[in-house]
């Protein structure tokens, strides 16, 4: 099979007239679980026969990897929904421990690297691959990432991925093309790599051209270099993180944050996990609760709360929580987590644009919906699921939640406004809209030594809010740094008048 595609070494650019770098066009391959003219769809259906995995290692994995892949994209259920042992399938459920941890491996280094993949892919084709060829770019992005991403040896991604095509009733003619383009790629792998090296190849067109414009070249491709990493764990601990560091090998962000070493273990079974003295919390996320300052003794609405690392630190700190969010099922895990970390709150069920908390608070801390580009790190499947009208719809919501919700506070009380989106369309411009409209609020400006964390003085923007990135934090290696891009506005209302809605 010739190579007629010839690397691409244009560089995306900043421009106003378009939303897509240059020289970044979609890929040929790919696994966009959209159905076809006979109304199959990612799952499969329509299959010759689906292959026995008795006998055959490994293969129930990559089966489900393929499924999940194109359901995922299709925007049907998140990756954590996925893989959770409640919320998956009974085919997951069925899996060992280790053949689990193997399909997550595989479908969060798919989403991971996805650009690069797709990349490579497209320098081994000599043609896209047919839309009516059921799961075949499934398979390839499957098969390629363990070639690619993955301590898994070559013979057995290439095999099983040719087995996977051969049950498909689509995909069946394509199973010579299959195991010809992941040989070679087996054969060309550091080639490849090398030629698919620069960061922004693993974010979506339009959204790197969202971070070019709002925070310039370098800093885009330094928060696409993090992404490429896995996430740290990041814990917030109630008393003694000095002890607690050193109990759990662990190194300190700051007062109350500490940050534990890749491969750490189950969660559940860490020291101090039964006895609730920690919870898992990104660095980043420990920092809006902080900028309402001392909370004892008040009240404070946690709003959009689950499932509760901000409540948990407002409750830690003795405030009176009221915790409101919209699911019930999240709420319940809102619950458990604060029952093991033996702490209260005022737990109520609503929409915030039509309920009410019938009272009046001293602080609001409001982290609304939004993209959630800023945890890409945690969760790279939303750096392909997600569109620049979903940032468009999400943004308008938010400053309708921050309209309504900034009534109930009281005359003199202040409201923290966050997202854990990189998209200052979700941000700063909501926050400007909010200001220009309701004259009886005034920002009040944000001190890097608010964070609680150190080396974040990069931080805070010039109008006095809050603004981390990917690529802060950093640390030697570089995979030990970073954190959760968050955005944070801290106003204060100065009038007692109605806010505009």
């Amino acid at each position: 099979m010739s190579q007629t595609l010839s690397p691409n070494k244009d560089r995306p650019t900043d421009t106003r007239k378009s939303a897509r770098p240059h020289g970044n066009r979609r890929p040929t391959a790919r696994p966009d679980g959209r159905k076809t003219d006979r109304g199959d769809d990612a799952r499969g259906e329509g299959r010759r026969e689906r292959p026995r995995a008795e006998g055959i290692a490994g293969l129930e994995v990559r089966r489900l990897a393929v499924e999940i892949l194109g359901r995922v994209l299709s925007g049907r259920r998140t990756l954590d929904e996925e893989l959770d042992e409640t919320t998956g399938s009974d085919d997951l459920r069925a899996l060992d421990a280790r053949d689990r941890g193997l399909l997550r491996a595989i479908l969060a280094s798919a989403f991971r690297h996805r650009g690069r993949i797709e990349a490579c892919l497209k320098r081994l084709l000599d043609k896209p691959v047919p839309e009516k060829s059921g799961l075949v770019s499934a398979i390839l992005h499957v098969g390629a990432t363990q070639i690619l991403h993955l301590d898994v040896p070559d013979r057995a991604a290439v095999s099983l991925a040719v087995t996977l095509a051969e049950a498909d009733q689509r995909s069946y003619r394509y199973k010579g093309m299959v195991n010809a383009v992941l040989r070679r790629m087996s054969k060309e792998r550091e080639e490849l790599l090398a030629g698919t090296a620069e960061p922004w190849r693993d974010a979506p067109v339009w959204l790197f051209a969202n971070w070019q414009r709002a925070f310039g070249e370098e800093a885009a491709n330094a928060i696409a270099a993090m992404h490429r990493f896995e996430p740290n764990l990041d814990i917030t601990v109630k008393a003694d993180a000095d002890g607690w560091a050193e109990r759990l090998g662990a190194r300190r962000l700051g007062p109350s944050t500490l940050r534990l070493p890749h491969g750490a273990g189950r969660v559940d079974q860490l020291a101090g996990y039964d006895e609730g003295a920690w919870w898992i919390q990104d660095a980043a996320a420990s920092i809006p609760a902080r900028l309402l300052g001392d909370v004892c003794g008040l009240t404070v609405a946690d709003l959009c709360a689950a499932p509760g690392g901000k409540t948990a630190q407002l409750a830690a700190a003795g405030a009176k929580v009221t915790a409101m969010d919209i699911s019930e099922r999240r709420l319940r895990r809102l619950s458990e987590n604060l029952a093991r970390l033996g702490l209260e709150a005022e737990i109520v069920t609503g929409d915030l644009l039509t309920s009410s908390p019938g009272k009046r608070f001293d602080a609001i801390l409001l982290d609304a919906p939004c993209s959630a580009t800023g945890t890409i790190r945690r969760h790279p499947e939303v750096a392909w699921t997600r569109t620049q009208t979903d940032v468009a719809d999400l943004a308008a919501r938010q400053g309708e939640l921050l309209a309504r919700t900034a009534g109930w506070l009281k005359p003199g009380g202040t409201i923290v406004y966050c997202t854990c989106s990189l998209e200052p369309q979700e941000g700063e411009a909501v926050v400007a809209a909010f200001l220009a409209e309701n004259s009886g609020f005034t920002r009040q400006p944000i001190e890097a030594g608010e964070t609680g964390l150190d080396g974040l003085e990069g931080a805070i923007t010039p109008d006095g809010d809050l603004r981390t990135l990917p690529s802060l934090l950093g640390h030697d290696p570089a995979e030990q740094g970073g954190l959760d891009g968050f955005f944070a506005a801290r106003l204060r209302r100065v009038a007692a008048e109605p806010v505009a809605s």
